[in-house]
């Protein structure tokens, strides 16, 4: 999913910081220009600042659905919480990939500034000319929702190579000069062309059909995200790292690749056509025409830990077939099949390690028993009150021929013991 298959967004400043709504939404609190000062001679660091110079104004943008709003902070708190004041993340604390929930960027703006005339000096900014600087902006904000990913069956949000640029524009517009006479100086918005060193991994998977893997094509989401969220410990991550990797081939430094599980979810989107990707272990067992197809295809006489990987293989080919049918792709079969018949093999080995536990208690028993059955047979032949083998054999459930032994060996044992 890209931003070409939403609905249309429009960049705008949200009601209620426009001059026409009064500003009814905004509520600006600089610190007092006492409180805004720099001492380079100050021999400790936190003298060299007044209190007043953390404080910040921003520039929010929703790239989610294009709104621009502004505010400030509050110059009296510890610049250890400046992040939870603001409504979203600044660019320079993110990577390249997904941009956290709900989507909302941040940039702070720069209020010092210094030069040989005038020394350390620092420039807030009123609601109007806020406004004015979020009106600028606009056109590469909407730059920024037009191109931005939106990838997963959320349609969250993911960095293109054009967003990315769109940004350092916005980024650009709102950093200003001064003037030789003091005057503020707003730079003219740019419309950057992408960079080189930007690529889009759609593009590097379309440069390299060879590297491309084609279980992608019915993956899961699951499987897609782990594969674009590869961080090796050096070199390139992400997809093209991981590809490369595995093909032992290397990329050349001083690229940035941009909208790498983008690339997956549109590879497999091609690869299933006008059919709809299913996760198999959701069609298998919360749909009729999955259990189905599940029960009909079961084994006869056999359990799916007793199925060798050929039956398995022809498993997957079946459901997958049934699947088409129903116009769906069923994602993630063979990895679903492959962990039921593990999961079911791993219970024959509990059942295993049961019977032989079960099994050895019990000829501890059955060897206690039989040692009682011992001495017993040892007394009444001790006795010697006439009674013939078989009928002792037939009270001990014995052969005769084993209580013959045993009376033989008895009558050594008591002549050898016989002075």
């Amino acid at each position: 999913m890209t931003a070409a298959d939403s609905a249309p967004i429009t960049a705008r400043i949200l009601t209620g910081y426009r001059p026409e709504d009064g500003f009814v939404a905004v509520e600006l609190n600089p610190p007092p220009a006492e409180y805004v000062w720099h001492d380079e001679d100050a021999e400790q660091q936190a003298e060299r600042y007044g209190p007043g110079v953390g404080y910040h104004q921003w520039l929010a943008i929703d790239a989610q659905s294009g709104a621009v709003w502004f505010g400030d902070v509050d110059w009296r708190a510890s610049r250890e919480h400046l992040d939870s004041q603001l409504p979203g993340v600044p660019r320079s604390a993110l990577g390249d990939g997904t941009l956290p929930t709900p989507g909302v960027l941040v940039y702070l703006l720069t209020h010092l500034a210094h030069d040989e005339q005038r020394g350390y000096s620092w420039r807030f900014f009123t609601a109007e000319e806020l406004h004015a600087l979020a009106l600028r902006t606009l056109p590469a904000v909407q730059r920024l929702v037009d191109s931005i990913h939106r990838t997963g069956p959320a349609g969250e949000l993911e960095w293109s190579a054009e967003a990315a640029t769109a940004w350092d524009d916005i980024e650009q517009a709102a950093t200003y000069t001064f003037a030789p006479s003091g005057a503020v100086v707003w730079p003219r918005l740019r419309m950057s062309p992408v960079p080189a060193w930007r690529v889009e991994v759609s593009a590097f998977l379309a440069s390299n059909p060879d590297l491309c893997e084609p279980s992608w094509g019915v993956a899961t989401d699951a499987e897609l995200e782990a594969y674009a969220d590869y961080r090796p410990d050096s070199g390139y991550g992400g997809v093209p790292g991981r590809m490369c990797r595995a093909a032992d081939r290397q990329i050349e430094d001083g690229f940035t690749f941009y909208g790498h599980r983008a690339a997956l979810y549109a590879y497999r989107a091609q690869a299933c056509g006008d059919r709809t990707p299913t996760e198999a272990r959701l069609w298998l067992e919360a749909t009729e025409a999955g259990r189905g197809t599940w029960e009909a295809a079961k084994p006869p006489g056999a359990t799916l830990a007793d199925v060798p990987d050929c039956v398995l293989a022809a498993l997957v080919e079946r459901f997958q077939s049934a699947a088409h049918e129903e116009g769906l792709v069923l994602t993630g079969l063979p990895a679903y099949l492959r962990q039921l018949r593990a999961d079911e093999r791993a219970a024959v080995d509990r059942q295993l390690v049961y019977e032989g536990e079960e099994v050895e208690r019990l000829e501890g028993v059955l060897k206690d028993f039989r040692a009682a059955r011992n001495r017993t047979v040892t007394r009444i032949l001790a006795w010697g009150d006439g009674r013939d083998d078989a009928e002792i054999a037939r009270l001990a459930s014995i052969s005769h021929d084993y209580v013959r032994d045993w009376r033989a060996r008895l009558t050594t044992e008591q002549a050898t013991a016989t002075p």
